[in-house]
């Protein structure tokens, strides 16, 4: 099993004597502040003999997990060595795991960042039934916005209310049938959510997120919320809510695509930003920039499952001059909506017009092609640039 939302993954030894005469470890809880761990593990410079190095808790926070270079949890900070080959190493205290070694601040000395143990038992509990569905959300988004006086009047709320408003609510999110525009969450399964949109969790605050980290897909967090002034209550599921513009980098799975007439179109995500080189939030173009950063709120077709893009152009005749719509994303084929790669593929499969007219988001004018003799050039493009198939979606896995 392999949780790529949380730097996990869980393997399974085959040889029956590989645990013998082993002592297992437990599970600590959360080390405290200013508290001492030690880190093991085989970092560069060394050979043969693991490496322990001892360093002091500085932090507890929800921050960025880089692997995935899109989901946040729970880590902890701390200035033992934690270096290229100490990721996935055990960190002990006390005679317990309190956390897996996985990732350092290379701006900074001596900052390393282990997985808490809060985030282990979730991946393991989840892998339980024989499957990984990862880390779950509320389905909003949200905005600490009663700092300012003024939007508290707006949102009726008396001086003493705290919480943290609904600025949108994700389509297809069971936040729908609870929560709208405006609504302010104030408790989340009996936790206070302050201005700030934190809950005093463990002993400390960290962003309410944590209380719905602490559930599986398919439970139930209970929310307090005020709207126009009254007060309400609401049972959430908590559901994967994916996005339809892939934030996270996508692993273990061959690139899916459509390529007709030469133009290569595929889903947009992460991975295909970052063809543009380690500086890509300011190469990639401004509407695929846009798009990536609002997505969820510009999204209001409820049947779209991703965004696609002309991602490439293999030069032929049949396709001149339509270099200007390289890297924009495609709203419709013949006046079809296109929700999907299988969309694509299948308005190019029909034969019933023409021209194929593909229009493109914030463009003046269509591309349009010849039917007969687009699928006539077809076959002779994917020769000549050694194309295998024309079309690997996903109803082909």
């Amino acid at each position: 099993f392999v949780g790529h939302d949380c730097d996990l993954a869980l393997l399974k030894v085959y040889d029956g004597t590989f645990f013998e005469d082993t002592v297992p470890l437990e599970f600590g809880d959360l080390p405290k502040v200013n508290s001492t761990v030690s880190t093991y593990g085989f970092p560069m410079g060394g050979t043969t003999h693991i490496s322990v190095t001892e360093g002091v808790i500085s932090r507890i926070q929800t921050d960025l997990y880089v692997h995935s270079g899109a989901d946040s949890h729970l880590v902890i900070q701390t200035d033992a060595a934690i270096n290229p080959g100490n990721s996935g190493g055990c960190v002990i205290q006390d005679g317990n795991v309190v956390g897996v070694a996985f990732q350092g601040l290379l701006q900074a000395d001596n900052i390393g960042y282990m997985i808490p143990t809060t985030v282990i038992k979730h991946f393991l509990e989840d892998v339980n039934d024989g499957k990984y569905e990862g880390f779950g959300s509320l389905g909003v988004m949200l905005f600490a916005g009663l700092h300012n006086d003024s939007y508290r009047d707006f949102l009726k709320l008396g001086d003493d209310v705290q919480g943290i408003a609904v600025t949108s609510v994700i389509l297809n999110s069971s936040a729908e049938k609870a929560l709208a525009k405006d609504d302010l969450i104030t408790q989340i399964d009996n936790f206070d959510i302050d201005n700030d949109g934190m809950v005093m969790i463990y002993g400390s605050k960290h962003y309410l997120s944590e209380v719905v980290e602490q559930k599986q897909i398919g439970q139930t967090v209970n929310l307090t919320f005020w709207r126009d002034g009254e007060q309400k209550t609401a049972d959430l599921t908590i559901q994967l809510n994916r996005p339809v513009f892939e934030y996270a980098r996508l692993y273990d799975a061959q690139p899916k695509y459509v390529c007709f007439a030469g133009l290569t179109f595929i889903a947009a995500s992460r991975n295909f930003l970052e063809t543009w080189g380690s500086d890509w939030g300011n190469s990639i173009p401004h509407t695929l920039r846009y798009l990536f950063t609002n997505s969820q709120q510009l999204n209001t077709d409820r049947l779209r499952k991703e965004y696609v893009v002309l991602s490439e152009i293999l030069p032929d005749e049949i396709n001149a001059y339509a270099g200007e719509f390289l890297h924009r994303p495609l709203e419709s084929i013949n006046d079809v909506p296109i929700r999907s790669l299988n969309d694509v593929r299948a308005a190019f499969e029909k034969q019933d017009a023409d021209f194929y007219v593909l229009k493109f988001m914030n463009s003046d004018r269509p591309l349009s092609i010849e039917t007969k003799k687009a699928h006539q050039q077809n076959e002779l493009i994917l020769k000549k640039y050694n194309v295998p198939m024309w079309a690997f979606t996903e109803e082909q896995i």
